[in-house]
């Protein structure tokens, strides 16, 4: 049996009686859209990370524009970010008419390199989107700081950092706005679709009720443009609630299968070889993927899957923009030496609460073996 990157089979056998008692309850409410699932979610989500509002979206895409939008941005203006992220984060800024604007990562930690942004500011620079990168977070006092003397809105990408703290503050809880995925392979994921958007700002947190739903306030009368539709399902958002609960218990869980990894690669590492993740200064990592790295990345992922049936992931082979489809922003190869050079050599190991220690010694032993031999 091939050994994936990610699986929620062994999660779902232990948690069926309560998945399908959410989506039993949501089908005899009576009630399929925006009903008191999502309002219960949105509720007990937004405590969780002691934030005032939570706006249930269809998806972590939109979560991202509309957050964006709902803070003022559109055509003409400029977002900061980063190259080195999944491919939504700029799709949506691009979503927006705004130009995605790149720096670099840190090559320790592949973090938004926070140093290089007041550089990148210019007039039209309307926001910063830090991306809280596999499971910690970005630098956030240089951004706040810069976001205060210029007039900025930061929205953080939290898709893949749920119960990540920075300094002892949560991710989501650091900007004006912040954008969360609640995709299947999440640390707190959905069985389909699904996202929202964080906000300590009332107007903000109006703005995006209305762009969820068309525009509207109230049925069938649009209050302003652009709206969309983009809302939270009930079905969804009611596994989520259930789920919400074990959060913690599944960061622990990570952590436990990072600590493992490290034990067991540890002597491995050093110049020229592997490298583990770093968590930097302050950063409590919630593991979303587990990301190492190795000059002959693509050697070791052919012989562990072609000798040990282990199929490994790379977040993220392409830098966005290198991507055909983002070659309309004019970004040249080499301008983003860290970034690029990453794309070379990162990889993923297997990282998901359900992931068995047989598997995990399965996946060390496979790759101390083919370290020995390359």
């Amino acid at each position: 049996m091939t050994t994936h990157v990610w699986d929620y089979l062994a999660e779902y056998a232990a948690e069926k009686a309560d998945i399908l008692d959410a989506v039993q309850q949501v089908f005899g409410s009576g009630r399929l859209v925006l009903g008191e699932s999502v309002r219960g979610f949105e509720a007990e989500f937004a405590a969780y990370l002691g934030a005032p509002h939570c706006v249930g979206v269809d998806n972590g895409t939109n979560a991202v524009k509309l957050a964006l939008e709902a803070v003022g941005v559109g055509r003409g203006d400029e977002v900061i970010t980063v190259s080195n992220t999944a491919a939504p984060t700029v799709v949506a800024i691009d979503g927006t008419g705004a130009t995605p604007v790149f720096v670099d990562v840190r090559a320790d930690d592949h973090l938004m390199d926070t140093g290089l942004v007041a550089a990148a500011i210019t007039p039209r620079t309307k926001a910063i989107v830090p991306v809280h990168l596999y499971g910690q977070c970005v630098d956030m006092a240089p951004l706040e700081r810069l976001a205060a003397r210029h007039g900025l809105a930061v929205v953080e990408d939290c898709a893949q950092a749920h119960g990540a703290r920075h300094h002892g503050r949560l991710a989501g809880t650091m900007g004006r706005a912040a954008a969360f995925s609640f995709y299947p392979t999440k640390v707190l994921g959905a069985y389909g679709d699904g996202g929202a958007v964080v906000t300590g700002d009332p107007d903000t947190d109006r703005a995006l009720r209305r762009l969820r739903y068309y525009g509207m306030e109230e049925v069938y009368y649009v209050e302003q443009t652009p709206g969309h539709n983009s809302r939270l399902d009930e079905v969804q958002a009611e596994i989520l609630r259930r789920k919400l609960g074990r959060l913690d218990a599944y960061v622990a869980r990570r952590r436990e299968i990072a600590d493992r990894y490290a034990e067991g690669l540890a002597d491995l590492c050093g110049p020229g070889g592997l490298a583990l993740p770093a968590v930097s200064a302050g950063n409590e990592h919630v593991y979303y993927v587990y990301v190492v790295r190795h000059p002959r990345r693509d050697e070791i992922i052919t012989a562990l899957r072609e000798r040990f049936d282990i199929a490994l992931n790379i977040s993220y082979p392409w830098p966005v923009h290198t991507m055909r489809g983002f070659a309309h922003l004019g970004v040249e190869r080499g301008s983003l030496p860290v970034t690029e050079a990453l794309a070379e050599q990162i990889f993923s190991l297997p990282m998901y609460p359900s992931l068995s220690e047989g598997l995990q010694d399965k996946v060390i032993a496979a790759l101390r073996d083919t370290l020995r031999t390359l």
